[in-house]
């Protein structure tokens, strides 16, 4: 987006009517709701469960919100002692005509000057600096190329193995020239799945909760001391203040190019509920600036409304179709066996949630379906999973087993030593005849 077209906006964030610096968002009901979006994705931030998945598994244009993976490597260097926050960045050539570049999203950087770790990357989260995170890749890798390396390696860590990555900060190759990743074409642009967005900004504030700090900063000086101060503006126009202003968005990252469209990766805070949501490329963009909050408002109220956690199986529920387990040498040949903790799962309110799948798998101690004596009440057995039927949507990365111990109800000691050996005898009569 243009400069002149950022100031415009800006004036417009602060002077809007009576009537637009605050929207809410109606979402639709649970079967003919949808986002006018090409790629969408929520997801439950504390287990990962998927609430909302429209195309969110095919790799497209992420543009600026690239800069997510980036950020979590500059917060990983810190957290390892290679960086300090206070750290002086050199600018080089390349870093520092790119801030000139006209159309980009940056804040001037000088080659005389020298600025700190923390400011770039706070310029990187709110301005979307471009020129920022290529200071922040070199002083990190020696190089943007090596940077773009460990970026690679940082998602195959995550189990993301399809992305294209070849820069730090989302840019179209174009706007690169011959700094651009050996090996890549002119025009290539970054690409990610939504369902691979929500991982990679999962992990970022799981890991480092302090972006949401900088992500939920609506304004902030930039090289106040150099001869180009400069007050950066945040891209997210959910934050309180702005035209789309919602209660609890704290985050996190804004990104448009003309192959990714307009993209944003959201958070929100709610009734102690945190989510996170991805709209990649609204389709409405052109003609309303807004269309990726828009679809994100109503994304958020969506999951929100017809999501719930409930506790769908009780402490003590029996295992359904064995409510007991022979027990072999025992003073009873059987005793009763149940689940011994309370299951709860997210539950979509078009979904039965007494329409369970419940699977048994038994321990090594358990042999042709017996224990053999003594037992002792609370002897785990073995664990039962649960799912709901209907929710195929299933989670983030790899998927929590919802799972309950199998326990004994009541203890069976061991049977004297003639007892077992008649019951012996007796089934060695049986058999034979």
């Amino acid at each position: 987006m243009k400069k002149i077209q950022q100031i415009l906006i800006t004036l417009l964030l602060f002077c809007a009517t009576f009537g637009f610096t605050s929207q809410s968002f109606a979402a639709q009901n649970t079967n003919d709701f949808s986002v006018a979006a090409k790629g969408a994705i929520a997801v439950d931030f504390k287990t990962g469960k998927v609430l909302y998945n429209q195309d969110g598994d095919t790799p497209m244009g992420i543009a600026s919100i690239t800069k997510i993976i980036s950020l979590y490597l500059v917060e990983d260097a810190v957290k390892a002692g290679k960086l300090n926050w206070d750290d002086k960045v050199t600018i080089s050539d390349y870093a520092a005509n790119l801030s000139v570049t006209p159309d980009l999203s940056n804040v001037p950087l000088h080659k005389e000057n020298e600025y700190s770790v923390k400011e770039l990357f706070d310029s990187a989260v709110i301005q979307s600096a471009n020129a920022s995170v290529v200071a922040l890749a070199e002083k990190i890798a020696g190089s943007e190329a090596k940077f773009v390396n460990q970026m690679r390696s940082q998602l195959e860590k995550w189990g993301i193995h399809d992305a294209k990555i070849y820069n730090a900060s989302g840019l179209n190759n174009k706007y690169l020239g011959d700094n651009r990743y050996p090996g890549s074409s002119p025009d290539a642009e970054n690409l990610l799945s939504a369902r691979d967005v929500a991982i990679v900004a999962s992990h970022l504030i799981k890991d480092y909760p302090d972006i949401l700090k900088v992500s939920a900063t609506t304004t902030q000086m930039f090289g106040a001391n150099t001869q180009s101060p400069v007050e950066m503006v945040n891209w997210n126009w959910m934050l309180p203040g702005f035209i789309n202003a919602k209660e609890g968005v704290d985050g996190l990252k804004t990104g448009t190019t003309e192959l990714a469209g307009a993209c944003f990766v959201g958070t929100i805070e709610k009734n102690g509920q945190r989510l996170i949501t991805v709209v990649l490329n609204a389709t409405d963009h052109k003609n309303n600036p807004s269309a990726r909050f828009v679809e994100t408002g109503k994304l958020m109220d969506y999951c929100y409304e017809h999501w719930q956690q409930k506790e769908v199986l009780k402490g003590g529920t029996k295992l359904p179709g064995q409510k007991e387990i022979a027990v072999t040498d025992g003073k009873q040949l059987k005793t009763s066996i149940s689940l011994k903790d309370s299951v709860t799962l997210w539950v979509r309110d078009d979904l039965n949630e007494n329409d369970l799948t419940i699977t048994p798998k038994f321990d090594s101690k358990v042999k042709d379906n017996a224990v053999t004596a003594p037992v002792a009440k609370g002897d785990v057995i073995g664990q039962a999973s649960v799912s709901l039927k209907g929710d195929e949507l299933g989670y983030l990365e790899k998927a929590p087993t919802h799972t309950t111990d199998i326990i004994v109800d009541k203890a069976v000691e061991k049977a004297n030593i003639f007892v077992i050996f008649g019951r012996r005898v007796e089934n060695f009569i049986q058999s034979v005849f």
